[in-house]
C-alpha cells in the first residue's frame, strides 16, 4: 500500500501506526524522511482511556477501538496538519489520489459508501459506510467528528451486531446528520473499489487502465484476501459477493501480487530469510467452513505467477446473488464486512 501510494504521490507524507516491535524496527531503519512511524505502546502512553479498554476487547475488537484514536493523536500532536486521511493497509493505489480531494472541495469529512448492489443490500445492517478510507480536516467539523467517534468506539467496540451498533464502523451511518454539508460521500466508483461492490459495474480496458463505468480505477480494497494452505492457494474473499471475471481478477489481483513480491524481496534484504505469510493458520475448521460453495463458485484460486485462476468458466461471477437468494429463503443472516487488520502493519494514514 505504502509503495503504491509513493509511485502516484510522491509528495505524500505517511504517518505509520506499527503494531508489533519487529514492523516498528523495520520501518524505522528505512529512514524514509516520509515515513513517521509511530509504535503502539506510544499511543497507549499518549492516550490512558484507550489503552483501558484493551483489557475487556480481543486483539480485533482492540484493532477496531484504534480507527480514531490514530488520526486525532496525530491532528492533536501535529498542529501543521492540515489534513489526515487513514487507510487501511490492505488498499492499493492504481492511480493519483488527488481527483479525490478534488471532489472533497471544502468539505471536513470524506467517507466512502460500501456501495452494495441490490442483491447485497443486506449488509447494510453492519453500515452504510466503510472505514477502509477517511479523510479529516484540521478544523472544528473535522476534530469534533473523530472526538465523537473516538468516544463512541472506547464506550462500546465490539465485533458483533448490537443494538444498532457493530464495531467500530456502525457508527459513521449518524454523519450526514451530524455534519451536514462539512461531510463529503465520495462518488468516485473507482475508489474503495472491494470484493462487495465490484460486480455492479462495467468495466473496460483502454491503453491498459482500468475504467469503472468510465471512471478510472483509483483505489482497491484487498479485504479477505489471504493465502489459504500455501501461497500457491489464496481464499480471494468474494464468495459472498461474486467471483470476478479472469480479465479484470487479473488486472486487480495480478497487480497487487507483483507488488507484494516486491515488498517481500525488499523486507528480506534487509530481514534475511523473511518471506511473505503462506498460511492463514485457521486450521481445518476454517478450511472446511463454506467449502461446498467455495468449491462450487471457484473462490478459492490457484496461483500460477501473477496469474489467480479459478476455473469455473465464469461461474463464480454469480455467487453473491445465489447464496443471497438462499440465506433470504432460509432465513439465515450474513456474514459482515470486516476490516480484520494483519497483525503486522496497522492501517496508514497519509497527509
Amino acid at each position: 500500500m505504502a509503495a503504491s501510494l509513493q509511485q502516484h504521490d510522491p509528495g505524500s507524507q505517511l504517518w505509520v501506526l506499527s503494531l508489533d516491535a519487529f514492523t516498528t524496527r523495520f520501518l524505522r531503519e528505512l529512514k524514509q524522511k516520509d515515513l513517521h512511524v509511530t509504535d503502539l505502546s506510544e499511543l497507549e502512553k499518549a492516550d490512558a482511556e484507550l489503552l483501558k479498554t484493551k483489557a475487556n476487547r480481543t486483539r480485533v475488537e482492540y484493532y477496531f477501538t484504534l480507527s480514531p484514536c490514530w488520526p486525532l493523536h496525530l491532528l492533536r500532536e501535529n498542529a501543521s496538519i492540515q489534513r489526515i486521511t487513514y487507510v487501511d493497509a490492505d488498499m492499493f493505489f492504481f492511480a493519483s489520489p488527488e481527483p479525490i480531494f478534488a471532489e472533497m472541495k471544502e468539505a471536513s469529512v470524506l467517507v466512502t459508501e460500501h456501495r452494495y448492489p441490490p442483491h447485497l443490500s443486506h449488509h447494510e445492517r453492519y453500515g452504510r459506510f466503510n472505514v477502509g478510507l477517511l479523510s479529516f480536516c484540521n478544523d472544528s467539523d473535522g476534530l469534533m467528528c473523530l472526538d465523537d467517534w473516538r468516544e463512541k468506539c472506547i464506550d462500546w467496540c465490539y465485533d458483533r451486531d448490537e443494538d444498532g451498533k457493530y464495531a467500530d464502523q456502525k457508527y459513521l451511518d449518524a454523519w450526514p446528520e451530524l455534519l451536514g454539508k462539512a461531510l463529503h460521500i465520495v462518488r468516485r466508483r473507482g475508489v474503495n473499489l472491494a470484493p462487495w461492490n465490484w460486480s455492479q459495474y462495467h468495466y473496460t480496458f483502454p491503453n491498459g487502465r482500468c475504467l469503472v463505468n468510465c471512471d478510472p480505477l483509483e483505489l482497491f480494497h484487498f479485504a479477505r484476501f489471504r493465502p489459504n494452505f500455501g501461497c500457491l492457494f489464496f481464499q480471494s474473499g468474494q464468495l459472498e459477493y461474486g467471483i470476478m471475471p479472469w480479465r479484470l481478477r487479473q488486472h486487480v489481483y495480478g497487480t497487487y501480487w507483483r507488488a507484494l513480491k516486491k515488498a517481500e524481496t525488499r523486507v528480506s534484504a534487509l530481514r534475511s530469510g523473511h518471506r511473505l505469510p503462506c498460511s492463514t493458520n485457521r486450521g481445518w475448521h476454517g478450511f472446511w467452513r463454506a467449502f461446498i460453495p467455495r468449491v462450487i463458485f471457484g473462490s478459492d484460486w490457484l496461483r500460477v505467477g501473477s496469474y489467480f485462476i479459478s476455473g469455473r468458466f465464469g461461474l463464480g461471477r454469480y455467487s453473491g446473488q445465489i447464496l443471497s437468494w438462499l440465506r433470504r429463503r432460509f432465513g439465515k443472516q450474513p456474514a459482515p464486512v470486516t476490516r480484520k487488520p494483519h497483525p503486522v502493519l496497522s492501517a496508514v494514514p497519509f497527509e
